[in-house]
């Protein structure tokens, strides 16, 4: 059982299965915080990041928009999601508190690692929006940057659509295969995109493991014992190449 993670969650996700629908799904949302109530509940010490998509990717405004202010609502996208689903988390009885790098008003509270731990020591879910503050940088990369600060156990990557890391894109049924493990040397030098390489390099570098697994899979599961789930890719800095069937 993971003692402690970071789960990150997709935007798109959180609008339900309709890809081109944008804001919240109720009942997607509820299901979700229904299933990382089961993982909080035996204990596991939560902090959750989660993107902008169901309201906004930077490749969806103008091609003349300046990436900077691109990014920027990007990461206000950000805090809109962070704030509904922390709601839905106290709507059931569950503590949460979003912490941002910079003050929001009243809306959020300034991160450290320090009040971040104690927060989740205490049973509470921490949720880590509005990014860096900073363009360039992805959910993924403060993902695996929390990561290394709160000294997670692993990363938990949810993905809408997709249910591990394949050797190439799963399109067009192709035969692409679907991995149950592999190191990030491997990931990293065959490029394969399922989080960006910074996000990557900061997991290497702190040596902390991730699993990559769809949005309908347990995530209680994923949390007992990620990589031997029956579901799911985990990666490791050192670990042998395996595919699912093999």
């Amino acid at each position: 059982m993971l003692k402690r993670t970071v789960i990150k969650l997709s935007g798109e996700a959180t609008a339900g299965n309709n890809h081109d629908a944008h804001g919240f799904c109720d009942e997607t949302i509820a299901s979700l915080v229904a299933r990382v109530k089961e993982a909080h509940d035996l204990g596991v010490q939560i902090a959750l990041v989660v993107g902008g998509g169901n309201f906004w990717r930077g490749r969806t405004g103008q091609s003349v928009m300046d990436r900077v202010k691109a990014d920027q609502i990007g990461m206000l996208a950000t805090v809109m999601n962070a704030i509904y689903l922390s709601e839905a988390f106290n709507g059931i009885g569950i503590r949460s508190e979003i912490m941002t790098p910079m003050p929001f008003a009243n809306m959020t509270r300034v991160y450290d690692k320090t009040t971040a731990l104690s927060l989740m020591v205490d049973g509470c879910i921490t949720f880590h929006a509005a990014g860096l503050c900073h363009p360039y940088f992805s959910t993924d990369t403060v993902t695996a940057l929390r990561a290394a600060e709160l000294e997670a156990d692993c990363v938990l990557f949810t993905k809408n659509g997709v249910g591990g890391v394949y050797d190439k894109a799963p399109e067009n049924g192709n035969d692409a295969r679907m991995y149950k493990s592999l190191s990030y040397d491997i990931a990293i030098a065959k490029q394969l995109q399922f989080v960006d390489a910074t996000a990557l390099s900061i997991l290497v570098e702190a040596d902390i493991p991730s699993f990559v697994f769809g949005l309908s899979d347990s995530i209680v599961d994923a949390c007992k014992n990620p990589g031997n789930t029956g579901f799911g890719t985990l990666l490791k800095k050192s670990i042998e190449e395996e595919f699912y069937g093999h």
